[in-house]
């Protein structure tokens, strides 16, 4: 038994590791299509384009691979099933429970290099990636950390707590140090938005440090001389599943805090925490449609099969997370309730074909 689980397992793992190599170039291509248009931008070129997408795929192979689990499943087990080995197994009194047992086992093989890839790799790829694109790009000295974006701006140093687009920011400071005149000046800004060419900073309290004292002025409006292009903050910006569990739930603190939105942050959070549920949750479903299915079924139809379900899944969990930010819904039950769904429909199929 002990032979016969781990020869499943493997069929598993080798069928998800085959489509994600299908895969791998197929991404590129797309990653490297979107960067044509910012090729020839200052110093971002052909190769800074490729090593860029380089450096990025490791985000998206995390971000499919449940469904290149189920891909993988349905091909791996379905070159059983067309060898009529999944019927000799049943025939010889092996129960659909074991079957699936044992197909979790490589599962919980795959969860387990998923969560590597997204805790450790893909993290460090993707901030080194979109410092190599912002520098190439822009050459401006820029850093996104958990406290918000700083950046040198014609000698000042700036702070962004929240980048709501690129041309909406919020709660921002701004010091200046003047050596020669011996002065510091410290400005916070509750808003600032870029309109006709020229960013418009809002709620602005500056405070003066002197030889004489410290002196306070508070202003409604000011235009905000910055060298800033919306275009950067668009760049910077890191998209929440690319950040680490552990980093999303500090950046999450540190929001809450600040009294910021942290919806988008939470049900990232949840999503990645539910990654490896989600990863064997699509096993569960390959195992019924396989089951269910004609031995002569050929394997383009299964990968179809597969494909199909994972446009689904991502339909629906796209869906509850835009409920989630749109009507505030729990983030953890908006990000468990997909799983869930799919689950409880994998277990109805298998009680049927059972």
């Amino acid at each position: 038994m002990r032979i016969l689980d781990r020869y499943l397992a493997w069929a598993v793992m080798s069928g998800t590791l085959l489509t994600l190599a299908g895969l791998l170039p197929l991404m590129g291509v797309f990653i490297l299509s979107d960067e044509l248009d910012a090729i020839g931008t200052e110093r971002y070129g052909l190769a800074e384009a490729m090593l860029f997408t380089l450096l990025s795929l490791p985000r998206y192979l995390y971000q499919l691979f449940p469904i290149a689990t189920l891909i993988g499943a349905l091909i791996g087990l379905g070159t059983l099933a067309s060898r009529s080995e999944l019927v000799a197994m049943r025939a010889a009194g092996i129960s659909v429970g074991r079957l699936v047992r044992a197909a979790l086992l490589g599962g919980l093989v795959l969860a387990t290099i998923a969560v590597v890839l997204g805790e450790l790799v893909a993290p460090i790829a993707e901030q080194r990636a979109v410092e190599l694109r912002r520098l190439a790009l822009s050459g401006e000295a820029a850093q996104l950390t958990p406290y918000g974006f700083w950046a040198i701006d014609d000698g000042a140093y700036v702070n962004i707590r929240e980048i709501r687009s690129g041309t909406s920011l919020r709660d921002i400071d701004i010091y200046r140090v003047d050596a020669a005149a011996g002065t510091l000046e410290a400005s916070h800004a509750e808003g600032a938005r870029y309109e006709d060419g020229r960013w418009v900073l809002e709620g602005i309290a500056l405070s003066r440090v002197d030889g004489e004292g410290v002196q306070v002025e508070r202003v409604e409006h000011a235009e905000w001389d910055s060298m800033l292009d919306p275009g950067l903050l668009k760049v910077v910006v890191a998209d929440p599943r690319a950040l680490p569990v552990w980093g999303l739930y500090k950046y999450i603190r540190f929001m809450s805090v600040n009294k910021q939105d942290a919806s988008a942050y939470e049900i990232a959070f949840w999503s990645k925490v539910l990654h490896p549920v989600l990863t064997l949750s699509m096993i569960l479903i390959a195992i019924p449609m396989l089951l269910g299915s004609s031995r002569s079924t050929g394997m383009g139809r299964r990968m179809l099969a597969g494909i199909l379900v994972g446009l689904v899944y991502y339909l629906v969990s796209r869906t509850f997370a835009y409920l989630a930010l749109l009507f505030g819904m729990n983030a953890f039950l908006a990000a468990i309730a997909p799983p869930v769904l799919f689950i409880g429909a994998a277990m109805l199929l298998l009680r049927r074909v059972g």
